[in-house]
């Protein structure tokens, strides 16, 4: 699994003009599946952007996780995150997990957030073709791949 996590101080999903998701202080994790992944992976995944050091102390170091501040999680699928541009410049998404492998997947990392962070997780829809805004704080993006865990 592959999850770019942008700190946020708000952000939102709307699909057909109706929002799906929205919350304010906290992280929007856009996510991709590849075919191989497995529990394992979403699991590993929870524990990495539940606890990540990406918030402000009081001193203005980035000591804290998104549980120390309370703060929400808005995650949107993304497939084109497994886009391959090695040959050409059409994007190859053959790495990417079918909806029969990655939507049961995307539903028990949804799952294993909430059970982490103690209350519901906002999200989008999977498949659909979403509009994704949001205030980015800092900017702060980090990318997090499950294959190669550093």
């Amino acid at each position: 699994m592959r999850l770019v996590l942008q700190r946020v101080s708000e952000a939102s999903v709307t699909v057909n003009g109706i929002i799906t998701g929205q919350i304010g202080a906290g992280l929007l994790i856009l996510a991709g599946i590849e075919s191989e992944d497995t529990l394992e992976d979403a699991a590993w995944l929870t524990q990495k952007v539940t606890q990540m050091r990406i918030f402000s102390d009081a001193e203005g170091k980035m000591n804290l996780c998104v549980k120390d501040i309370g703060g929400e999680l808005l995650v949107v699928s993304q497939f084109t995150l497994h886009a391959s541009t090695k040959k050409g410049n059409r994007p190859s998404f053959i790495r990417a997990a079918r909806p029969e492998i990655a939507i049961p997947l995307y539903e028990q990392f949804l799952a294993m957030l909430e059970a982490e962070m103690g209350k519901p997780v906002a999200r989008g829809i999977f498949g659909a073709d979403m509009k994704v805004e949001l205030v980015n704080d800092g900017p702060v993006t980090i990318c997090i791949d499950s294959r190669a865990r550093e």
